[in-house]
């Protein structure tokens, strides 16, 4: 019989649900998610925490990693614009999930599968170097220094996300947030990354291929700087 793990304590600090649901979202998460699913990622349904399938799930492309993919606008642009590539969206937030699935509808987009929790649970069951790019973009500020142990660029969350991207493989973090550029660049090379600039790009020139999301809006009407972070994961 296969060994069980024990499942960890992890608190989680972010919304599951907001407003109510559209009738026609609920019909979509009724009958659209189950089939995006990238498998079994929960713990009810794989207590053995056994790893995904990735070239089954992909037929052997390369697999990108988008971590709070909010309503999903960036993750249905990157599987438009990379059909060659397999994309796995993680969000929580089951408003956000059900935005994503009309605009892969209206996208006509076959290459996503979306984990609708927690993405810590996602990258227990990642293979090992099985990313080839990741995505952390305008992700929950935190704002407060108490909370700042919450956010993403800690060691609980970057070591798992480490330890799942390939060699040579990327990660955008895209912030607002000052004080969060600030923590990026102390804590994501200390989990075997390296930075590829010399300082933050700002809106003015964002990656080749980004798409502005609604938060980025928000951020520049709000007169907050959004910056562009790129670090590469060493052998």
């Amino acid at each position: 019989m296969s060994e069980t793990r024990d499942r960890p304590h992890r608190n989680f600090y972010g919304r599951f649900k907001g407003k109510q649901l559209r009738p026609a979202q609920k019909t979509r998460l009724d009958h659209e998610l189950a089939g995006l699913s990238p498998g079994a990622v929960g713990w009810e349904e794989n207590p053995q925490r056994r790893p995904l399938d990735l070239g089954a799930l992909f037929a052997g492309r390369p697999v990108w990693l988008e971590i709070g993919f909010g309503s999903g606008e960036h993750l249905v642009h990157q599987a438009a614009r990379n059909p060659d590539v397999g994309i796995i969206g993680a969000e929580p937030y089951i408003n956000g999930v059900a935005a994503l699935l009309g605009k892969i509808q209206r996208a006509g987009v076959t290459n996503l599968a979306v984990h609708p929790g927690d993405a810590r649970d996602l990258m227990d069951v990642l293979p090992e170097a099985s990313i080839a790019r990741a995505f952390l973009l305008y992700p929950d500020p935190w704002p407060k220094r108490r909370h700042h142990r919450r956010r993403f660029v800690t060691p609980e969350h970057l070591g798992p996300l480490a330890r799942a991207m390939a060699p040579g493989a990327v990660l955008r973090v895209a912030t607002d947030i000052p004080d969060y550029v600030r923590q990026t660049l102390e804590q994501v090379p200390t989990a075997g990354f390296e930075w590829l600039a010399e300082r933050p790009r700002d809106w003015r020139e964002p990656w080749d291929d980004w798409l502005s999301t609604r938060y980025e809006q928000k951020a520049l009407r709000e007169g907050r700087v959004p910056h562009y972070l790129t670090f590469r994961r060493l052998e």
